[in-house]
């Protein structure tokens, strides 16, 4: 599999960012594709994840209401929109294929994964 995370940066409080997932194996198709992220000395977390054909959707509650994941197919692409960013967003963003079409926030269930994109929000 190869996942490429690209789009992030650095970046002010309130301000937007969109990170994108590109799988060149297309290792994604009829698979759950998640986001997590890693901050300076914690734990990976979930962040968001999006089911195969798009309709299904999961969020971490602390970004609910502030970021959409949402995939392009045909371009074998997912997208992560994050809007009205805070310092506590900062971290290594990781995009992640599942096995099987129905998201989760369950880690162990994510079989490939991307190397990160940093994003940093500064206050």
């Amino acid at each position: 599999v190869q996942l490429q995370a690209s789009g992030g940066g650095l970046v002010q409080a309130g301000d937007s960012l969109t990170l994108s997932c590109r799988d060149s194996r297309r290792t994604s198709s009829n698979n759950a594709v998640g986001w997590f992220r890693q901050a300076p000395g914690k734990e990976r977390e979930f962040v968001a994840a999006i089911g195969w054909r798009g309709s299904t959707t999961d969020y971490a509650d602390s970004v609910k209401g502030r970021f959409t994941i949402s995939r392009d197919n045909a371009r074998n692409t997912v997208y992560l929109q994050m809007n009205s960013l805070k310092p506590e967003d900062t971290g290594v963003y990781y995009c992640a294929v599942a096995l099987g079409p129905t998201p989760t926030a369950s880690m162990n269930r994510f079989r490939y994964w991307g190397r990160g994109t940093l994003v940093t929000v500064s206050s």
